[in-house]
């Protein structure tokens, strides 16, 4: 998927208008709605007359006067192809339109706008707010209405009938998610601003783009995943070196530097990292950004190999080049708490960071990503801090196969997690610490201190039952602080989102007082106490902030009731990005008597202003009182409304007569039992109480904007502790799983030892536990003697998940969680690896052999003797030759190469000859001699039933049975038959070549022997 800044537009032609009338500021009003029949209209004025004749309706190339026919432009919902001629009730009449005539656009002020704005953004989809309603003209239209599956219909401008269509402001989040995520379009949102606020609409309106919607740019939509970061990353390659005079066209080394650059815009998270081009796949599938920017020189039909890689793994891509009138590159700030993303460790927040000065392919990153968000954050462009430098070296790297291979994020079967890792692993209860989790998962630590602390954390709750509890609660209430703290610096932010914050603060404050009192009552009761489980929670707890200042602040300026935030809410929306004054005037409510969200106390001007709307209330109490009781009214109301403005309403007829008589009292209207009247004592006293309140909603509005000025001038602390308090709640979650799934703390350290006693796969497990089965564990152990296992066995015996779980018990280990085992030693793994399960990938001439090799080839050329391999039926689906070829080569290649820790699953059992396995040791022989061999077998009854044993042992089995995975498939029973007696066959035939396996153990010593 890909989009264009400048993609290829026929601009319309602008057009100087003078001394028109504005249009109807009302939005698509009905009476700008009309229907289109077969192409044509209805030929209805606004006023539902028959209309004069009117041309036919033009597009953007016909206005421009560059295809100028005399054909409709074609609509949606049965029109007739684009040539048929425009139909029309009654008399067939002519085109008033010639085919050399040059066709005007319409002259009008919001025509002007809106076709400005089309040849300004062309690669967008424009939204032009009217009133209440966004709408879309000219030929965009069409397209909008299809996209949204709305109304299209056309509207008369300067004679002219131009396609448009429509919808209701309430539903802008509803369709923009639609062109957005689902149809990965860009849209330009104009916003329209009233001249003078306290005229309204009667004042006129200024309309300018303030904003581009982009899938990578949002902000706080609430279709925004609260779960997931919404990625916006930056690709900068090197420039390509010369080619070799024998090189490939088109193929880049694999180490060609490549910086990169991605922000979270909805929480201000920003980051750079450089890798090469053989990694560029695997930073991919890690960040999972939703958009991707490449410079426009990149090429677009695919050709150019960044660009092929990214579009492979199914980014969306928009292409970019900064103008050369673009502002400056926003200059980075820098920041006390630059940290990453965990703070559980004792060594020093910048570990792990490298302050060094970044690549020149990291700062072209950088400056792409800065540039392309100036271009479409417009005034919503938030003042950016200095990026976190990832460090490679600190972080196990995951290959994008394996993380797809693992379902580390995502389940294959279902697409979304689950069946994932991370949604059986899952117990955090923040929407934040949820997304921390994931990254945790698809990045874990390679610092053994880093993973101790971590741990450290764990063990402590874990024995805590009551604390962890006691924390959940409290934590399940705390809000997404650093999405709210980036929404008051993008200038958002509303009055709910400070409650949010004092609340949020709050619920800080208390986890620290809870934590303190656990501390007081051990101590209480004599237990005890060990330093060293209270260092890593008193280190964490001790770098939290405190805000209470803050907290207190915005308690005492807000009146704490959700009716009032709601309304908050609802003003600050209406809030323009440039900081004037807002409109605040409400013609349903001509008093502007509302739900005031500040406390009077707050200031000295709200403390004055309210006093004297109180007093004018009074006197408009006493007003009426006195009117009652003068003119003998008991019905007698003082009232305002938006038809009658301030009057005196009498609610039984038979009292107005005194009214009637007074020359202080102008009748109004009468019904059959109420009378109205003008009093001019009371329209002065109501204006009065009309300009007190639009002063209190200005002093309100002032009062807001100093109180988001606080927030923002502690934005740093608040995303420090926010922070903090994730990795609390994903320790939390960390120790729930292991109480509920009996998950035990491994031992992590420096080396390549791996020794799990029992192991599980956590989410085979699950699913087992659910249908009522339990999971058969199994121990793995690696050694300097046996750092390369070969399992055999039939299938659907558990060899596929044995080598899946024990890639995931080294990922959960070094994420910092416990580990599905009854014990577990892991020495540090740099990178995991895997080759496993079957696909193809037609659509580039992948076959599923091409695609297993390709896997396999990465394998071989990236792994580390600290990385771990699993890898599951290498050389299948070619001849048995070739297969056992390619499999002997990888495991030769693996063992005195890569030299890593490595499971080999395979049905090749000539495979166990060419090693040469020793049927006592179970182990290699000659160069092969850390090779171990272990296997699962099925357990057969008398009465022909047989059951699978997914217990692990020593040896070879040479046997697959696959005829009973066949009969468990449902296999027609003349089918199964047929293939046992091929098989028998089969068998007896190939004891004669019983004598091959010397054969084939000599082969593999002498390639062996030969390689070294």
């Amino acid at each position: 998927m890909r989009a264009s800044q400048d993609a290829s537009y026929i601009p319309p032609a602008t057009v100087n208008a003078e001394n028109i009338s504005p249009p109807s500021e009302e939005g698509i009003a009905s009476s700008e709605l009309c229907t289109t029949e077969e192409g044509g209209d209805l030929g209805l004025t606004r006023t539902g007359k028959p209309r004069k004749r009117r041309t036919k309706a033009l597009s953007r190339a016909e206005l421009n006067g560059d295809a100028l026919t005399s054909t409709a432009t074609p609509s949606v919902d049965g029109e007739k192809a684009a040539a048929s001629p425009a139909k029309t009730r009654g008399r067939k009449r002519k085109s008033t339109v010639q085919p050399s005539e040059e066709i005007e656009p319409p002259a009008t002020p919001l025509a002007i706008e809106i076709l400005d704005n089309l040849a300004r953004y062309p690669h967008c989809i424009l939204l032009t707010r009217v009133g209440q309603f966004y709408e879309s003209y000219f030929d965009q239209a069409a397209e909008v209405s299809r996209l949204l599956n709305i109304k299209l219909t056309r509207k008369t401008w300067s004679g002219q009938r131009i396609l448009m269509c429509g919808f209701p402001l309430m539903h802008l989040n509803k369709y923009l998610k639609m062109l957005v995520q689902e149809h990965n379009r860009f849209v330009a949102m104009c916003e329209e601003f009233p001249r003078n606020p306290a005229l309204g609409a009667k004042g006129g309106f200024d309309r300018r783009v303030v904003r581009i919607v982009t899938p990578g740019t949002l902000i706080d939509e609430p279709f925004l995943n609260p779960y997931e970061n919404n990625y916006l990353l930056s690709v900068s390659p090197a420039p390509s070196p010369v080619p070799a005079p024998h090189s490939v066209a088109g193929v880049l080394p694999p180490s060609l530097p490549v910086g990169l650059a991605w922000i979270d815009v909805s929480t201000g998270e920003f980051y750079t990292k450089q890798t090469t081009f053989a990694g560029l796949r695997d930073e991919l599938v890690r960040i999972c950004p939703k958009e991707v920017i490449l410079s426009k020189s990149s090429s677009t039909d695919g050709s150019d190999p960044v660009e092929r890689v990214v579009i492979e793994e199914g980014c969306f891509v928009s292409y970019f080049a900064p103008s050369e009138s673009a502002p400056e590159p926003v200059e980075l700030t820098s920041v006390e708490e630059g940290t990453p993303d965990d703070v559980t460790s004792d060594i020093q927040l910048s570990e792990g960071l490298l302050p060094a000065v970044l690549t020149d392919e990291e700062t072209k990153a950088v400056e792409l990503l800065t540039a392309f968000m100036h271009a479409n954050l417009m005034e919503h462009m938030p003042s950016l801090s200095s990026p976190t430098r990832e460090a490679s070296s600190n972080r196990m790297q995951i290959d994008s196969h394996t993380v797809k291979a693992l379902e580390i994020r995502e389940g294959m079967r279902e697409g979304g997690t689950t069946g994932s890792l991370l949604s059986v692993v899952k117990r955090t209860v923040t929407t934040s610490g949820t997304r921390l989790l994931a990254r945790w998962l698809c990045s874990p630590s390679t610092s053994v201190t880093e993973v101790n602390a971590r741990q450290s954390l764990v063990a402590f709750f874990h024995a805590r039952p009551y604390l962890r509890q006691d924390l959940v609660q409290v934590l399940r209430d705390a809000e997404d602080a650093t999405r709210i703290v980036q929404k008051f610096l993008l200038g958002r932010g509303s009055f709910c989102d400070l409650s949010a914050i004092c609340a949020t603060v709050d619920i800080w404050s208390s986890i620290q007082e809870k934590i303190l009192m656990e501390r007081k009552m051990e101590r209480q009761e004599g237990n005890q106490e060990d330093d060293a489980e209270w260092a890593s929670i008193e280190a964490l707890m001790g770098r939290l902030v405190d805000l209470s200042g803050l907290s207190n602040r915005i308690r005492m300026a807000l009146v704490q009731r959700e009716a009032a935030a709601a309304i908050g809410e609802e003003m600050t929306d209406e809030l323009p990005s440039d900081g004037g004054p807002p409109q605040l005037r409400d013609p349903r409510n001509p008093l502007g008597i509302v739900e005031w969200t500040i406390k009077p106390e707050f200031s000295e001007q709200l403390t004055r202003l309210h006093a004297t709307l109180q007093r004018l209330l009074t006197e408009r109490h006493d007003l009426e009182r006195r009117l009652q009781t003068q003119y003998n009214a008991p019905s007698l109301t003082l009232r305002a409304s938006p038809g009658q403005g301030m009057h005196v309403h009498i609610a039984r007829k038979k009292e107005a007569s005194k009214l009637q008589d007074s020359k202080d009292f102008v009748a109004l209207s009468e019904s059959g039992s109420t009378c109205t009247f003008f009093n001019r004592e009371w329209s002065q006293l109501a204006a009065q109480i009309t300009e007190t309140t639009f002063a209190i909603s200005i002093a309100e509005k002032e009062a807001f904007e100093l109180l988001r000025n606080e927030v923002t001038a502690h934005s740093s602390h608040l995303r420090r502790n926010a922070r903090i308090i994730d990795e609390l709640d994903v320790t939390l979650a960390f120790a729930n799983l292991a109480v509920e799934m009996r998950f035990v703390r491994p031992v992590v350290k420096e080396g390549t030892c791996y020794h799990v006693v029992n192991g599980r796969h956590p989410t085979v497990e699950l699913g087992l536990l659910t249908a009522g089965r339990g999971f058969t564990p199994n121990t793995v152990a690696f050694t300097p003697d046996s750092q390369l296992h070969i399992i055999t066995g039939p299938n659907m015996a558990g060899k596929s998940t044995l080598l899946r779980q024990t890639a995931l018990i080294a990922i959960l280990a070094q994420a910092g969680s416990f580990v599905p085992a009854d014990h577990a030693e892991i020495g540090i793994v740099d990178r995991v690896f895997s080759r496993v399960g079957a696909k193809d990938d037609l659509f580039r001439d992948r076959s599923t052999f091409m695609v297993e090799m390709l896997e396999a080839s990465d394998i071989l050329r990236r792994a580390t003797p600290n990385s771990l391999v699993i890898m599951d039926e290498v050389g299948r689906g070619t001849t048995v030759e070739d297969g056992l070829a390619i499999a002997f080569a990888t495991v030769h290649h693996l063992l005195s190469v890569n030299g890593c820790r490595a499971m080999f699953a395979t049905h090749f059992h000539e495979l166990a000859d060419m090693l040469g396995h020793d049927p006592e040791s179970h182990k290699g022989q000659g160069p092969f001699s850390k090779v171990a061999f272990y296997c699962t077998n099925v357990d057969e009854i008398e009465d022909g039933s047989f059951a699978y044993s997914h217990r692990l042992t020593p040896g070879v089995n040479r046997d697959s049975h696959g005829l009973k995975v066949a009969q468990l498939a449902g296999m027609p029973d003349s089918a199964i038959s047929v293939a046992r007696s091929a098989l028998e066959w089969l068998k007896k035939h190939s004891a004669q070549r019983a004598g091959r396996g010397t054969e084939l153990h000599a082969l593999g010593q002498t390639l062996a022997s030969d390689r070294t």
